[in-house]
């Protein structure tokens, strides 16, 4: 059957019904192990009752009220991440890429009502994925993203990830902010070494920027701390957020301090849908699972598990699998061979996986995940490394005959 639907996504023909924890039932019966939580979206696992039972008590109250309203779960869920970060004040969006434009147009805005209209420029690094609008892509840089939509928007200078001295070089009076994720999510799981992040607010500092960090992918416990800037000393002025704070409901913010923010005034920025109060109302619940007692411990010692099990595959398949990386329960495998080789041989043993840049394998289960879970992970995986393996070895020896 012909599709009605837009051909921007090479999808799988599989189509899932229903989800729960770690796992997706597909429509045939076939039972997959979720290591791709709708690209690390399904933060707290598919159908969590709590976030269930708070949908379904708000959708029976009430679902949208415009911004012109006070928005009590919106307030609520915007203190508490106030609380658990840098942040003073929070603006509530629908998606990550809309997260990322509020943030871009904030560091912009800052420089201008502080008296520094030229300071428009935005470094950002080779790798970056910061989302879909044209500003978005025009700080990603990634050609493939830019091709056929003309000009790429100007203001954004990118440099080598993990390149001090060249962030140093790319500062000009026109420079407004960097712009960098903690850890590449799309980019193929770079983490970005503490020193390094605080080298960059060092930097910001010195010039008079703002720092500003993406951790949409990386943010609400997915490295083990609520946030991956948590890992190091280093507090951006501006962060944005999406991906896991809606466990699947659509959801993103961009938190800034009071002393950055206060420049986005009336009429400055806005949206229709962002913050409304089902959305906030999901957003409260996943937060309620997230910092309960012992749930980032949870992570950190399930994401351990995972860790060494995939260091036991790459030392077990070297043609295989070339390099692992990543943290808390965000990993990546650089594969050898194509990426989507890997990808499909994983789900053939009904293990979901997602694909990144630098050819890289992304792993990123629920949250909850357990540790049987995980274990069966590594057992689908060495299965799919092992086939790869031998059909590699067998390709080789009909090469050599």
């Amino acid at each position: 059957m012909t599709s009605s639907l837009l051909p921007t996504y090479a999808r799988f023909n599989l189509a899932f019904e229903r989800g729960e924890g770690a796992w997706l039932y597909a429509a045939n019966g076939d039972k997959y192990l979720d290591f791709g939580a709708g690209i690390a979206v399904v933060s707290v696992g598919h159908s969590h009752p709590h976030l269930v039972g708070t949908l379904i008590d708000q959708g029976r109250k009430l679902w949208h009220v415009s911004n012109l309203f006070e928005i009590p779960q919106a307030e609520k869920l915007g203190a508490r991440l106030v609380a658990e970060s840098f942040a003073d004040l929070v603006f509530f969006t629908n998606s990550g890429t809309e997260a990322m434009e509020g943030a871009i147009k904030t560091a912009r805005r800052h420089q201008f009502v502080s008296g520094h209209p030229e300071r428009t420029r935005i470094i950002t690094f080779q790798g970056a994925f910061h989302g879909r609008t044209l500003a978005a892509v025009a700080a990603g840089g990634n050609p493939k993203y830019l091709e056929g939509f003309g000009p790429p928007l100007d203001g954004f200078d990118q440099v080598p990830f993990g390149d001090l001295a060249a962030a140093k070089a790319a500062i000009t009076p026109q420079t407004a902010a960097i712009l960098i994720e903690p850890v590449q999510g799309e980019g193929g799981i770079r983490v970005a070494a503490p020193d390094f992040l605080e080298a960059l607010r060092a930097l910001c500092d010195q010039h008079g920027l703002l720092l500003i960090f993406d951790e949409v992918q990386s943010g609400m416990g997915r490295t083990g701390k609520l946030f991956a800037y948590q890992h190091s000393r280093a507090t951006p002025d501006i962060m944005g957020l999406a991906k896991g704070i809606g466990g699947g409901f659509p959801l993103g913010a961009f938190l800034t301090t009071r002393a950055v923010g206060l420049c986005m005034t009336p009429g400055t920025h806005g949206t229709t849908y962002g913050g409304n109060p089902l959305a906030t109302a999901v957003g409260n619940a996943v937060l309620d699972v997230i910092l309960a007692a012992g749930f980032l411990g949870h992570v950190v010692e399930t994401g351990a598990a995972l860790g060494r099990g995939l260091g036991e595959l790459q030392t077990r398949y070297p043609d295989v699998i070339e390099a692992v990386r990543g943290q808390g329960l965000m990993f990546g495998l650089r594969v050898v061979g194509p990426v989507g080789e890997f990808v499909k041989a994983a789900l053939a043993e009904k293990l979901i996986t997602i694909p990144a840049s630098d050819n890289v394998v992304r792993l990123l289960p629920p949250l909850t995940v357990d540790e049987a879970e995980v274990a069966l992970a590594l057992t689908r995986l060495n299965a799919a490394a092992e086939k790869l393996s031998a059909e590699r070895a067998k390709a080789a020896q009909r090469g050599a005959a």
